[in-house]
């Protein structure tokens, strides 16, 4: 069995978990009972032993469609064949509440034209196949157990129903057939950690859950205050987000998978199951932009959880990442017997990044806290002792190198990107003091601002590159350095800003695409080379727009566009032949996308009004 492109896939989830369901009917990620815990079915890094839950025609040729049901996270698949149309529709009721070992993934079938037959195969494997399950077939259901935990597949039937389904237990897995005529609505609900035996369901209580899930969506939609000109990307961006948070505590995951390839069949596979200060931090400011509130206020309060805690040890206050409940144990191993992706190992879960010095997460965290507070999510004056006691940190180790914002392995360097956002983290901090009459040590902070400020004009520029760089004493650019002007550090019409573009525009950018730096020039400590980055991209057009390039930007942003999956999701990076690669869907690039549609309308509107506002010339009278 050959695993699913990376593409070929959505997402489903209930706020605690989710599930990657491929284009031919296939849950081929899911997690249980959260997104870092281990994989129940995991066939998109090991198609012969990862595990996997189909539903598709039974035999015969066909064809498939798959969208989301609009404005909402429930996943529409259709099969067309000679015999008639089905279709499945896979959603996961929301747990918007505490943590729960409960969770459900209700697979609704139903056959539109003719007849269908489906074939179902359930094969978990529980704790990333290292545990074996009893399976027990019973008239009432299904029942897998393995090391404490389980699973209940109850099935959906009809008192009319002599016989639905056909089949029984083969090596452990479940595998029977649903036969269906037009009209007819079945299917199963998967449920982890039930609280009795399997049941049977009937359509209505289905169909009830399906509406109950597609109001969630919409009544929450509803809150954002988007009109723009992109909406559909938009929209779908901010589900995907929503979908990648962790509602019990508020921390968003980087991305629902681990192990996905920066580059097929190389090395650069990473666990991204975790919650990053510095992507997390980012999204703040994208959902306040659409006007969703409740979203960044929750992050707030995670983020103000770690830094009262200060648990960084040796590398700071702060960790760069924590485990969603905001624990810091993500020591990496290997699965030794998984083959990967298309052959790309190791496959690692865990992320020994988590100990690396970062210095930009201070910034991104100050950030996102000062743009909460102006917001009017207002920090807790108890908090404001331990912001002071990171910022006094800041201002004490802003000089040491460090590994940067990209993770890289090749050893500390003294990052441009770095310097800055602790330049970030000490402005914002003197803001607020100000603007809150907070106590503070601001002189410090502000020498040490200014310090750092004229520390990267003189060294992080290099004038025969006419660019500012990657870190101090290298020629290397680093699309890190896209975040320049909207951090506030230099006019986004500054000769050295433009000029700074202008170098990327020739070295890092192919096409619109955009590398985050040159592997071969700037040694990272990896084998392999990778793709571009879809973050960089959407990065590259805002930081157009606010250059007043605004019909480069319009391009850029237009053709990254294009290479969104089927329905709108996007992984890390775009491979050379066009394919993403990488972990998926990715937090990072949608809060980006947001980023720059809201950027990009601004500048347009404005650029339309100035356009209504400007006087026309007069016609020349004949005569």
């Amino acid at each position: 069995m050959t695993e699913t492109a990376i593409a070929e896939h959505g997402i489903v989830g209930d706020l605690q978990t989710a599930a990657l369901i491929s284009t031919d009917g296939s849950v081929d990620w899911f997690c249980c009972p959260r997104f870092d815990s281990p994989s129940v079915f995991g066939s998109l890094l090991d198609g012969a032993d990862g595990g996997h839950f189909h539903v598709r025609p039974a035999a015969g040729e066909y064809t498939v469609k798959q969208a989301y049901h609009p404005d909402s996270a429930v996943l529409i698949t259709r099969f067309f064949t000679p015999t008639g149309v089905g279709e499945v529709a896979d959603f996961m009721p929301p747990e918007d509440g505490p943590a729960t070992g409960r969770h459900r993934i209700v697979r609704l079938v139903r056959c539109v034209r003719g007849r269908m037959r489906f074939e179902v195969e359930v094969a978990p494997r529980f704790d990333y196949g290292r545990q074996p399950h009893e399976t027990r077939f019973t008239a009432e259901g299904i029942l897998f157990s393995a090391n404490g935990s389980r699973l209940a597949l109850h099935p959906v039937r009809e008192p009319e129903d002599e016989v639905l389904a056909e089949g029984g237990i083969v090596g452990g897995d479940a595998r029977f057939t649903v036969s269906l005529t037009a009209g007819q609505i079945r299917g199963m609900v998967l449920e982890s950690e039930p609280d009795g035996p399997p049941r049977e369901l009937r359509a209505a209580e289905i169909r009830e859950l399906f509406e109950h899930t597609v109001g969630f969506w919409r009544s929450w939609v509803a809150g954002a205050t988007y009109h723009g000109r992109w909406r559909e990307a938009v929209i779908r961006s901010a589900i995907t987000l929503k979908l990648l948070t962790y509602a019990p505590t508020g921390g968003m995951v980087a991305a629902p998978t681990m192990g996905l390839p920066e580059q097929v069949g190389g090395e650069r596979n990473w666990d991204y199951r975790y919650t990053w200060v510095r992507d997390a931090s980012f999204s703040v400011g994208a959902l306040l932009g659409l006007g969703l509130v409740e979203e960044a206020r929750a992050f707030g309060m995670w983020l103000g959880d770690r830094v009262r805690e200060r648990t960084g040890g040796p590398s700071g206050p702060l960790k760069i990442m924590y485990r969603v409940d905001g624990s810091s144990e993500l020591k990496e191993e290997v699965l030794p017997g998984w083959s990967g992706y298309r052959g790309s190992r190791p496959v690692r879960v865990g992320n020994d990044a988590a100990d690396q010095l970062q210095l930009d997460i201070y910034g991104e965290a100050m950030d996102s806290l000062f743009i909460g507070d102006r917001a009017g999510l207002e920090l807790p004056l108890a908090g404001w002792s331990a912001i002071t006691e990171v910022l006094d940190w800041v201002s004490r180790n802003w000089q040491q190198d460090e590994e940067g914002i990209w993770e890289t392995r090749g050893g500390r360097q003294p990052f441009t990107y770095g310097r800055l956002m602790c330049w970030v983290a000490l402005d914002r901090g003197i803001r607020l003091a100000a603007a809150r009459g907070l106590p503070a040590d601001v002189a410090r902070w502000t020498a040490e601002r200014d310090r750092i400020h004229r520390e990267i004009l003189e060294r992080g520029w290099r004038p025969g590159r006419h660019a500012f760089v990657q870190h101090y004493g290298t020629d290397v650019l680093d699309s890190s350095l896209l975040r320049m002007a909207k951090a506030g550090f230099i006019s986004a019409t500054d000769p050295q800003w433009m000029s700074t573009l202008d170098a990327m525009k020739a070295e890092l950018v192919t096409d619109s695409l955009v590398f985050r730096y040159d592997p071969g020039a700037s040694p990272d400590g990896l084998r392999g080379e990778e793709g571009t980055f879809s973050l960089c991209t959407f990065t590259y057009a805002e930081a157009l727009a606010r250059a007043g390039r605004l019909d480069e930007a319009w391009e850029a942003f237009s053709k990254m566009l294009t290479y969104a999956n089927h329905v709108g999701l996007y992984s890390e990076e775009i491979a050379l032949t066009g394919e993403q690669v990488g972990n998926f869907p990715q937090a990072f690039t949608h809060l980006a996308l947001i980023d720059a549609a809201l950027t990009l309308d601004r500048a347009l509107d404005e650029r339309a009004r100035r356009s209504a506002r400007a006087p026309r010339p007069r016609s020349a009278k004949s005569g």
